[in-house]
């Protein structure tokens, strides 16, 4: 995938991420950017894990595995916040 791909998967998994962990008000369109393109590779790595395929491309699948690796990503940063 380009880089313009990964900003606009990244995007939208980090937004879609926040929105089911609610922390979409404390998140800008930056971070959430940033939290998606994070949560896709650590979605990558926990699909890997499990014998199911990484991030495929520009597609529905890949946006699924984004979205896992987002809300994974948010949980720790938020457990390691200290925060409920």
């Amino acid at each position: 995938m380009g880089i313009i791909s990964w900003i606009i998967l990244g995007g939208l998994a980090g937004w879609t991420g926040s929105m089911i962990m609610g922390t979409d008000a404390s998140q800008g369109v930056f971070l959430n950017i940033v939290i998606g393109i994070i949560g896709a590779i650590i979605g990558g790595l926990v699909f890997s894990f499990f014998g199911a395929a990484p991030v495929t491309g520009f597609n529905f699948y890949s946006f699924a595995v984004a979205i896992v690796g987002s809300v994974i990503a948010i949980w720790a940063v938020q457990m390691l916040r200290g925060a409920s």
